[in-house]
């Protein structure tokens, strides 16, 4: 599909949703990163920018990518609310073309899933090549189907992290899968809504 579909859906689905004024974390993220140093983070998929500005508010450095304008702009002006805006540089990018510039020493991107073509494995692949030396890319992926997706395919299929990883095919001897596992949680909707869902948990460590 084209780039102007992607485009448009997703600034769609940005624009629909009221601006959040403190978007939350998730908890992936959180459970993974506390405790590490601080450095310079990539968030991959930024979205509304929870990720993002827990990050940055935890010392972090955070290049926040997003195809959306609606979700990169949203994201700026929240930053500068919050006095982050030194420690976050939201841009537009279409990873299905280019990746963004620099070698980080995190790197998310949670629920990177998109009814439109993408070589996610090769966005991924790229993503572990600009970790520095101890880095770690976190990737998190839907495990199930929350009440309120936007894909609601009673067939759909959600890859294994075992998978996942084995779909990047990343040599062993540098990359070293961390952690690949299932696990469950509450996660709140629009409206209100809570439903019980699985998250599918990467996380890949660049050997010093």
């Amino acid at each position: 599909m084209k780039t102007g579909d992607a485009v448009m859906f997703w600034d769609g689905v940005y624009a629909a949703r009221p601006a959040a004024t403190d978007p939350r974390p998730n908890l992936r993220l959180t459970e993974t990163v506390t405790g590490l140093p601080p450095g310079d983070a990539l968030d991959l998929g930024c979205g509304a920018g929870g990720d993002t500005l827990w990050l940055a508010g935890q010392g972090w450095h955070v290049t926040a990518a997003d195809l959306s304008a609606v979700a990169v702009e949203r994201l700026a002006a929240l930053a500068a609310a919050h006095g982050l805006g030194d420690r976050v540089t939201a841009v537009r990018h279409d990873l299905r073309s280019s990746f963004p510039h620099g070698a980080f020493d995190l790197i998310c991107a949670h629920y990177l899933h998109t009814p439109f073509d993408l070589d996610r494995a090769a966005v991924l692949r790229s993503a572990a090549h600009a970790l520095r030396p101890d880095g770690r890319l976190l990737i998190v992926d839907h495990g199930s189907t929350a009440p309120w997706s936007w894909n609601q395919d009673p067939d759909v299929r959600y890859p294994s992290p075992r998978e996942v990883a084995a779909d990047i095919g990343l040599d062993a001897a540098t990359w070293l899968v961390e952690r690949a596992d299932a696990p469950r949680r509450i996660a709140s909707g629009p409206g209100g809504r809570t439903a019980e869902v699985t998250d599918h948990v990467l996380l890949i460590r660049r050997s010093a």
